[in-house]
C-alpha cells in the first residue's frame, strides 16, 4: 500500500476514533445523546456495513485502533497465538456477546455510564490482547464478541480493501479472517472450542436475536427483578434454532444451510429493529430514534420487513459465491522478521 493511500487510511481511522471518543464522553455527560448515538445509530448501521463491506469495518472499528496502537508504536510483545488457544479466544467471545447483550434490557440502553463504563473495560481488554499478542490474533480474530458476528455475516464481501493495520503480515492467524476468502463461522474445523463457537453461531444467533426482541427494556432497579427474563428469551431462542440446524445439517448443503441461519439472523435483526427505530415497536420508546409513525403511516413496517428481508436473502443466499476476502493479503514478512 502507497503512503498516501496509508495515510488516508490512518486519517479515516483517526476520525472514526475521535467519533467512538465523542460518543463516549456523551455517555457520562449527555447520556440521552451517548446512548441514541450508540444504539440507535451505530450499532443498527454495524450489521449491514458487516454484511456488505467487512473489511471497511475491519479497517475502520474505533475498538480495532485502540488495540492495535502499541503493535503499531512498536510497543507489542507480539506473541504468537497457538491454533488451540485462538479456539479459545473465539469460544470467550461467542460467550461475551452472549452475556453482553441482553444486559441491554436490563441497564445499558437506559444507562448511560453503565454503557460508557462496558465500552472503557472492552478498551482495557483490547489494549491488553494487543499488548500481548501479535496483530489482530488476541483482540480483532480474537476475543472481540463482535468477530462472531463478522465471520457469520461477512461471507459474501462486495469487495476486498487493502489491510489498513497488519504491515507485513505475520502470518498471526491461521487461516486470517480478513485475507480468507468466503470466511464463515466454521471456517478451519480445527479444535473443540473453535467448533463449538462456530456451531452456535451459525445455528443459534438468528435464535438469539428473535429472543431478544421478545423482553422490553426495564429501567433501573426494576431491571434486577426481570435478569432471567432478559436471558431467558435469546438464549431460548438460541437453543431453538441451533437444534434445527443441527437437525437439517445432514441433509442440506453446509454451506447452503450456515448461509440460511445467517441470512435469516440479520434479516430477523432488521426485521424488528428498522420499525422499532421510528416508533413502530411493541415496547413504547424502547429502541425508538424518532417517532415518524404519523408521518410514515401503518405502511411502514410491512414495507421495511420485506424489502430487508429480501434483500439479505439475496445478499446471503442468492447471490453467486464470489472468492473475494474482507482484505488482501499485506506482503509477508521475512524470515528473519520485519516490523
Amino acid at each position: 500500500m502507497t503512503d498516501s493511500k496509508k495515510n488516508l487510511w490512518r486519517a479515516l481511522q483517526g476520525l472514526v476514533w475521535l467519533l467512538g471518543v465523542g460518543i463516549l464522553v456523551a455517555l457520562f455527560w449527555w447520556p440521552t445523546i451517548g446512548l441514541h448515538a450508540l444504539w440507535n445509530v451505530l450499532i443498527p448501521a454495524a450489521p449491514l456495513l458487516v454484511a456488505i463491506a467487512p473489511g471497511l469495518w475491519r479497517n475502520i472499528c474505533p475498538m480495532a485502533s485502540t488495540a492495535l496502537v502499541l503493535r503499531h508504536t512498536g510497543h507489542s510483545a507480539r506473541k504468537p497465538v497457538t491454533t488451540e488457544l485462538q479456539g479459545h479466544l473465539l469460544l470467550i467471545g461467542v460467550i461475551l456477546l452472549f452475556a453482553i447483550v441482553p444486559l441491554r434490557h436490563i441497564l445499558l440502553d437506559l444507562n448511560g455510564p453503565a454503557t460508557g463504563f462496558t465500552l472503557m473495560g472492552a478498551a482495557l481488554l483490547a489494549i491488553l490482547m494487543g499488548s500481548r499478542f501479535e496483530w489482530k490474533s488476541g483482540w480483532c480474530s480474537g476475543i472481540c464478541p463482535v468477530h462472531p458476528v463478522e465471520r457469520l455475516y461477512g461471507s459474501s464481501s462486495v469487495v476486498s480493501l487493502p489491510n489498513a493495520h497488519c504491515h507485513p503480515c505475520e502470518q498471526c492467524v491461521v487461516p486470517c479472517a480478513d485475507s480468507t476468502p468466503r470466511v464463515d463461522p466454521l471456517t478451519a474445523k480445527k479444535g473443540r472450542s473453535r467448533i463449538i463457537a462456530g456451531t452456535i453461531m451459525a445455528g443459534g444467533f438468528a435464535g438469539f436475536i428473535w429472543g431478544w426482541f421478545q423482553v422490553p427494556d426495564y429501567a433501573g432497579s426494576a431491571g434486577l427483578s426481570h435478569l432471567g427474563e432478559a436471558y431467558a428469551w435469546p438464549l431460548g431462542g438460541t437453543l431453538v434454532t441451533l437444534v434445527a440446524y443441527l437437525a437439517l445439517r445432514p441433509f442440506v448443503s453446509p454451506i447452503l444451510l450456515r448461509r440460511s441461519f445467517a441470512a435469516a439472523a440479520i434479516a430477523c435483526y432488521y426485521w424488528y429493529r428498522l420499525p422499532w427505530l421510528f416508533g413502530y415497536g411493541p415496547f413504547p420508546g424502547d429502541g425508538m430514534l424518532v417517532d415518524l409513525t404519523a408521518t410514515l403511516g401503518p405502511w411502514f413496517p410491512a414495507i421495511s420487513r420485506s424489502v430487508t428481508t429480501l434483500f439479505f436473502t439475496w445478499w446471503l443466499v442468492g447471490r453467486r459465491e464470489t472468492n473475494r476476502s474482507w482484505l488482501t493479503r499485506p506482503e509477508l514478512a521475512k524470515a528473519t522478521g520485519s516490523d
